[in-house]
């Protein structure tokens, strides 16, 4: 299949490990400077999803630019990385292509992706069958979770960093002792704050401000350690 992937240049190397060397790749970025830029990339992405069997959409950090912005009208599923809004509330902004788009969301953040199972959303039910035969050719596995900001093990994985965050901010423990204690006491991967550097601290960051904004729930208040860090663009020093 030929895979057309937009803004997924962070994570190239993870996605081909995750969907394999059978597969064609396009990859594209959407960052562009003026309106010539913009139509010269909107030209490639047309160009490739003429010939593509589905699409896969990242967002992008620190912009407000939604994927339907370069796929709307194109007629293949589109997977939407889902981190600030679900793939809902994209398809109803899609207005101009709501009645033909299909539009699945995905887990793409950095670490979460090259799993065994494809951390998938549905926007409609009807569209299950679609999703299966879209997997099938991708060769992948997959589970179908709630459609909400965060899906399910971002908004997991965002929530322990930014509890340890918290611990480290009121000085109960450091920052090394605290990743050393969470891959030891719980065998994680990594620590939570090397995870973030992982991640990329702005997007731990962006994941957790759209849970709270969605819910308003205590537990996705942003830390301000995390907060500040992700505003200034830097990783923690661990």
């Amino acid at each position: 299949m030929h895979i057309l992937v937009i803004d997924g240049h962070h994570v190239e190397a993870e996605f081909r490990q995750k969907f394999g060397p059978e597969h064609e790749y396009t990859f594209i970025s959407t960052e562009h400077q003026g309106k010539d830029e913009w139509l010269e990339i909107q030209q490639s992405v047309a160009e490739a999803a003429a010939s593509a069997g589905t699409a896969f959409c990242f967002s992008r950090v620190g912009t407000h630019s939604s994927p339907y912005m370069v796929v709307s009208g194109f007629q293949l599923p589109v997977f939407v990385e889902i981190q600030t809004e679900s793939t809902a509330d994209i398809q109803r902004f899609d207005v101009a292509n709501a009645a033909t788009a299909t539009y699945f969301g995905f887990c793409g953040l950095p670490t979460l992706l090259n799993r065994p199972l494809l951390e998938v959303s549905l926007t409609h039910e009807a569209d299950r069958e679609k999703l299966a035969a879209t997997c099938a050719a991708l060769g992948t596995d997959y589970r179908v979770v709630e459609d909400r900001v965060g899906l399910v093990t971002p908004r997991v994985v965002c929530q322990i960093i930014n509890e340890a965050c918290f611990t480290l901010q009121e000085g109960t423990a450091s920052m090394q002792d605290i990743d050393l204690g969470m891959r030891l006491g719980t065998n994680y991967p990594r620590g939570p704050f090397a995870w973030a550097n992982a991640i990329g601290v702005e997007r731990v960051y962006a994941v957790l401000e759209a849970m709270w904004h969605d819910t308003h729930d205590e537990r996705y208040k942003v830390c301000p350690l995390l907060k500040r860090q992700a505003l200034r663009g830097e990783p923690f020093g661990v």
